[in-house]
């Protein structure tokens, strides 16, 4: 890991190379959050902070002869305007006019950040595939740099990083300590950079291999290459979120692709959708697919081909959102100690605590339970779902439920789905109507809520089942011998229904009062 002092000798060397009227102007201490140092013919210097505001170096304005003060003490630029200074993360990047001189640099800082994958460090150390979406800027080449020294310092596997313009271990023959023991494949070119990640597993034996930004077809191709052959693969790629990877037609390979499919009658009863659809092609490249939001924030997909379907048929689907934070709840600490029992391997001072989204937090402490309805109303069971406050899902596969929920004058008409359900060795329960008291009753019974459970006792009735029991309560106190009751004003729907049910028993009712008061009487014949 690299030390303050450390960081000034690198910065000592990025000075170097400076011009006299960019030097005057910024100290160690003022680069502290600078991204970047432009230099441009004709403007004065500038540099970019972290937070986006750009900072004017004095009034003076840059010339030819400070960009050649600075192209002349830097090695020349690749195919791909890039160069660098050996030893050192920093990359200076070169605009070109149309006869090919350079007329501008951008210089970009870089800086070896620890800590910034403490939060998903229990996925960098299952030896599954990884890989990282996220707009430029948020610290997907960092965390790159910081996986490659964890897997080969503290894990001991052979990690080989294909560097496409020394981007991830730095300019020069020697790969930047960041890296740890990684061995380094330098590309010369960018578009070599397929052939270099084939060269790497035919050659070097790795048992991981590192990339940054698969943005051709042909790069998708060579890294399904090396997964098949057994190798984990940590890596990013251009796109913000898995549902764009996913419609991206270059890239969409690197999640198992996708394709039109023609589905049966009965297939497409049962999923609820069109018998055209859109399903996933094969297998990932990728067993994870993490989202960068921003430099600490970050949505895991544990399971990329579970996600991939999801996204696929429209359902929800809920990455884990994790976080590096200082500030973390005794909660979030007590499930960071279970998932990051080596954390205490690292040094004191270099950890960044982290900690779950409340949703996490209680799918871990009270698991998430999957529910498969049939012939049930779907919008009572939502509100029961809402009123009670429980950890439940309703899903579209019978394959994917913990529980199936199904009305009983169906069941002979379902036996193909019951049979399935019976197959799966799926629970099932059956309710007799739809009804909001008995299908609260039957899900109570599904998530095994005892009577002193909390969410027991807050029972939900919508407005026309409190008004029917009222009626209920009063008919029975008439039969007992009262010898008229009134009821709660309600609309004149309710009111109805209340009518309907006082005349079943032989009793009579009337309407008394005005809106919005308007209300029964129910008294004896």
């Amino acid at each position: 890991m690299m030390s303050s002092m450390e960081f000034q000798n690198d910065l000592d060397k990025l000075l170097a190379v400076m011009p006299p009227k960019v030097i005057s102007f910024i100290t160690h201490e003022s680069l502290n959050d600078v991204i970047e140092i432009v230099l441009d013919i004709g403007r004065p210097p500038e540099v970019r902070h972290s937070g986006g505001r750009i900072e004017k170096l004095g009034e003076e304005i840059v010339m030819e002869d400070d960009i050649s003060f600075v192209t002349s003490r830097i090695q020349p630029f690749t195919h791909d305007n890039r160069s660098g200074i050996p030893g050192t993360l920093h990359r200076i990047s070169g605009i070109r006019n149309r006869q090919g001189k350079v007329i501008g640099l951008t210089c970009r800082i870089g800086r070896v950040v620890t800590g910034t994958i403490a939060c998903i460090k229990d996925f960098c150390t299952q030896g599954k595939s990884i890989l990282f979406l996220g707009p430029p800027g948020v610290g997907k080449t960092t965390k790159l740099r910081e996986i490659s020294r964890l897997v080969a310092d503290e894990l001991g596997k052979r990690v080989v990083i294909v560097d496409t313009s020394n981007e991830i271990a730095g300019d020069g023959d020697v790969p930047h300590p960041a890296v740890g023991s990684s061995r380094r494949m330098q590309v010369a070119q960018p578009e070599l950079q397929k052939d270099i990640m084939i060269e790497a597993v035919e050659n070097h034996t790795p048992e991981v291999i590192v990339v940054d930004e698969i943005g051709t077809e042909a790069e998708a191709q060579a890294a399904r290459t090396i997964a098949e052959r057994g190798v984990m693969l940590i890596a990013t790629a251009h796109g913000n979120c898995l549902e764009s990877l996913i419609k991206n037609p270059t890239l969409s390979d690197l999640v198992g692709g996708i394709q039109s499919v023609t589905l049966g009658d009965d297939e497409a009863k049962r999923r609820a959708s069109q018998k055209t659809v859109l399903e996933r092609e094969k297998q990932p490249t990728f067993d994870i697919v993490i989202e960068i939001q921003d430099r600490n924030t970050l949505a895991v997909y544990r399971n990329t081909s579970e996600a991939v379907d999801y996204i696929l048929r429209g359902w929800p689907i809920r990455p884990e959102i994790r976080k590096v934070d200082s500030n973390i709840t005794e909660s979030a600490k007590e499930l960071k100690q279970e998932l990051t029992q080596q954390e205490s391997q690292t040094p004191e001072d270099n950890k960044m605590n982290f900690s779950f989204s409340r949703q996490e937090y209680v799918e871990k402490v009270k698991p998430l339970k999957k529910i498969y309805l049939y012939a049930v109303s779907r919008t009572i069971v939502e509100k029961i779902i809402e009123s009670l406050d429980l950890n439940v899902e309703i899903t579209r596969n019978i394959e994917d439920s913990d529980i199936v929920i199904a009305h009983k004058n169906y069941a002979k008409g379902g036996a193909k789905i019951l049979n399935s359900a019976k197959e799966y060795r799926i629970r099932i329960l059956y309710v007799k109507t739809n009804s909001m008291a008995h299908i609260q009753k039957v899900l109570k019974e599904a998530l095994d809520i005892q009577p002193g459970d909390v969410a027991a006792t807050q029972d939900y009735k919508d407005e026309t089942e409190v008004a029917l029991d009222e009626a209920k309560n009063a008919i029975k106190k008439i039969l007992e011998g009262a010898p008229e009751i009134e009821l709660a004003p309600q609309n004149t729907h309710i009111r109805k229904l209340q009518h309907e049910l006082v005349e079943q028993y032989n009793l009579k009712s009337i309407s008394i009062g005005d809106e919005p008061n308007r209300r029964l009487k129910v008294i004896r014949k």
